[in-house]
């Protein structure tokens, strides 16, 4: 059984799904294809490919009762891209198994831990016996790029995907041994600000002083954006921010990741950011403002003599509870209007919204996964906020009125997004012990039977772009 699982993930760590790259539209398909032909011969039933604007939907699912309660699994199929690729010591899609890792964009993110439910349900579908419960299962193949398409495909399959719990597995243990289920995840917005100036290059040595140099400018505009001790210095932006208890900061403290921990994972000497805070709490409590790209000027090697017309950043907010990120959107659209030189002119594209998501521990869904976790892991799991943003969960909250265990098993140093990521191999075989105790244990919790959210009342709006 192990080698034709760990083959079976080879095979899938294999196709370059990167979406960020349209060269790869090929092996996206492939991707898709590949999985949908897999999850026919697990023995699941309505397995198609879904057609979006850009790579596919797969979709398959196993109904056995309408008395039985329904789960619907996510997960996505497309990975990042793999540049700086000269900093891989492996091919990133060879597949290649050292000790007890297997390496490969995306094995950790998430072919991997999506794929440690399929092989539950495999050998659920191997004894024989129904299900304990019915499944619907849909991966995804634009998580990577802010899943432009997942929400009009939800809002259009809302009966299709009707269940009663969604699970989804992108997340974190807190270590190799200590599994830790996430209750509260950041929000997002990311969004593209763009300078410009003259209508063309200018020479430096005729024009240098006279006008103002667009990456100048664009430079002073992301300076202002924090303060000195910082914090995000645009007016308003923390007013709605919701403190966390004293209780949950006590409990973060006591079983959350030290600073030395995390600067140890980050490989820094020092921390930075709000004071106040421990670094932790810093990246699940607070939010956060990092610009993840700049672009301006002459790039290449030796020396241009120019005044550029346009320079760019791309600004990535994570926000805390409370926020709302288009709210956010209007204040820094203010806060730019107010401080952006005349000389030149600032152009803000929005490209992700995406709202604070928590699930209160004490649901009885949340309760199975504990003890599923338990059960896989042989200790309980211990509960974690994370700073990262799952836009979909907020979709299947808002459309299908569910909620959304976050089921994790990646590890924090596992290199996600990274070169030499992997998957730690002896937490994939937990994870599956974990999925079918998982999947036994709902299968005797009565259904939650939510209704369905209209269309009118969905206000989440993740990947959609805004001039």
């Amino acid at each position: 059984m192990k080698a034709d699982f760990l083959s079976d993930l080879q095979a899938l760590v294999r196709f370059p799904s990167i979406s960020t790259d349209a060269r790869y539209a090929s092996g996206l398909r492939a991707c898709a294809t590949w999985l949908a032909r897999h999850m026919q011969q697990l023995g699941l039933d309505g397995v198609r490919l879904f057609e979006t604007a850009r790579h596919p939907i797969v979709y398959a699912e196993k109904l056995v009762s309408r008395r039985r309660p329904t789960l619907l699994i996510y997960g996505h199929y497309d990975v990042q891209p793999t540049e700086p690729a000269a900093a891989w010591t492996v091919p990133p899609f060879a597949g290649l198994i050292r000790g007890n890792k297997l390496y490969g964009r995306g094995a950790s993110d998430d072919k991997g831990q999506f794929f440690v439910h399929l092989k539950a349900l495999e050998l659920l579908l191997q004894t024989g016996q129904p299900l304990p419960l019915n499944v619907k299962i849909l991966l995804e193949g634009e998580e990577e790029i802010g899943s432009p398409n997942l929400a009009e495909f939800v809002q259009a399959h809302r009966h299709r995907l009707r269940a009663d719990w969604a699970l989804l597995s992108d997340t974190n243990l807190l270590s190799a041994a200590q599994p830790a289920l996430t209750y509260g995840l950041r929000g997002s917005l990311a969004a593209e600000l763009t300078v410009t100036g003259p209508r063309a290059e200018l020479h430096s040595g005729i024009f240098g002083g006279a006008v103002l140099n667009p990456l100048q400018a664009l430079s002073t505009l992301l300076a202002a954006l924090h303060d000195e001790a910082g914090r995000i210095a645009i007016p308003g932006f923390y007013d709605p921010v919701q403190p966390a208890s004293v209780a949950e900061r006590a409990y973060l403290q006591r079983y959350g990741p030290s600073d030395a921990q995390l600067r140890r994972e980050a490989q820094v000497e020092q921390g930075w950011g709000e004071a106040g805070y421990s670094l932790y709490e810093r990246t699940v409590l607070r939010p956060s403002l990092s610009i993840t790209g700049l672009t301006g000027g002459y790039q290449g090697a030796g020396v241009q003599s120019i005044v550029p017309a346009r320079a760019s950043a791309k600004l990535s907010f994570r926000l805390a509870q409370g926020q709302n990120p288009h709210q956010v959107e209007e204040q820094l659209r203010r806060f730019l209007r107010r401080i952006t030189p005349p000389q030149v002119q600032a152009t803000l594209t929005a490209q992700l919204h995406a709202p604070p998501y928590t699930v209160p521990p004490q649901l009885p869904v949340m309760q199975a996964a504990a003890q599923a976790y338990a059960h896989g892991f042989g200790r309980a799991p211990v509960l974690q906020r994370s700073g990262g943003t799952i836009p979909v969960v907020s979709l299947f909250e808002q459309h299908l009125g569910i909620p959304t265990v976050l089921m994790g098993f990646g590890l924090p140093d596992d290199r996600k997004h990274g070169p030499d990521e992997f998957l730690y191999l002896p937490n994939f075989w937990r994870g599956i012990r974990t999925s079918l105790f998982f999947l036994r244990r709902l299968g005797q919790l009565t259904p939650y039977s939510a209704p369905l959210c209209s269309s009118s009342t969905a206000t989440a709006t993740p990947a959609k772009a805004t001039a």
